[in-house]
């Protein structure tokens, strides 16, 4: 084994434990108003949706049809239906997903993500815990934040 080879394996087993700790301390583990077991997520959600609302997964950039979405109304979570973000609050962000800068007060919660060796602030329905996407401290006025949100994670109502 040269040096080349150890480095990669090391690597490799550290991305994998790193994964395996981050499916296992999910938000699925805590305590919610609304919880589901697995078989009754994966029959109300589709693989994709279970993917990104329960494993924490991401859609592709630029996929969701929310991306586009201009009219006036609200953004509710696809797990629970809970209302999470007004379209008042929504911008383009030109990332590919819908960015609003704030979300409905007492509508979400956040944990410390620290996948891919960086630190961000993960943001989920504080109701259902469904991952929703992660916060970044470079969006417009009035609160600087842009809540980076999974399309696929919203159910967009009209007023």
């Amino acid at each position: 084994m040269n040096r080349r080879t150890f480095l990669q394996g090391t690597l490799a087993i550290a991305l994998m434990s790193r994964g395996l700790t981050a499916i296992a301390s999910g938000v699925q583990e805590a305590n919610f108003e609304i919880t589901r077991t697995e078989a009754e997520w994966r029959a109300l959600l589709t693989d994709f949706e279970y993917a990104v609302l329960r494993e924490e997964a991401t859609e592709r950039a630029y996929t969701s049809p929310l991306n586009d979405e201009k009219r006036e109304g609200l953004f509710h979570c696809k797990g629970c239906d809970l209302a999470l973000y007004d379209s008042k609050t929504k911008f383009d962000s030109g990332t590919g997903w819908p960015s609003f800068y704030d979300s409905i007060p007492n509508a979400v919660a956040t944990k410390e993500d620290r996948s891919w060796f960086i630190t961000r602030t993960e943001v989920h329905c504080r109701r259902c815990g469904s991952h929703m996407g992660h916060i970044f401290e470079d969006g417009p006025a009035p609160t600087g934040l842009r809540h980076c949100i999974n399309g696929i994670a919203l159910t967009f109502y009209e007023n």
